[in-house]
């Protein structure tokens, strides 16, 4: 799906569902640099408060990406801010949900600002705003 900014009304939403995999965690390690034992060694986490490894919670916030880049609004639109509160850590196996909801119309500067949020099995994870540019549809 592909909006614009004529297409966008309050409350629309949309969402994307991934189960968080170890070749996910691993990867997005190695990609970001970020090798904290809490992620990827599970004698470490076992120790821990959480008795056990967690995802990264950029790579869980980062479905929030693909809604926002792919559903809602979709192509062309382009990120100008985040705001994220991590809430409950996600565990390898867990599937997130990640969903966008308009919450603002900024018409003259053809913004939006939307809900961002990411749940697992019923529990907000993630939450947060994004602020983002939307192009207009072509006038011919």
């Amino acid at each position: 799906m592909n909006y614009f900014m004529e297409d966008l009304a309050l409350g629309l939403s949309a969402e994307y569902r991934k189960t968080i995999t170890e070749t996910d965690v691993i990867l997005f390690a190695g990609i970001s640099g970020d090798n904290n034992p809490m992620h990827i060694d599970e004698e470490y986490a076992a120790k821990t408060r959480f008795e056990g490894r967690i995802a990264h919670g950029m790579l869980s916030a980062s479905l929030i990406s693909t809604v926002i880049g792919t559903r809602l609004p979709g192509a062309g639109a382009i990120y100008m801010g985040q705001n994220l509160k991590f809430l409950k850590p996600v565990k390898i196996g867990d599937t997130v949900t990640a969903l966008v909801t308009v919450l603002e119309l900024l018409q003259e500067k053809q913004r939006v600002r939307l809900l961002t949020e990411c749940w697992v099995r019923g529990e907000k994870v993630i939450d947060g705003d994004a602020l983002v540019w939307v192009p207009r549809r072509l006038q011919e």
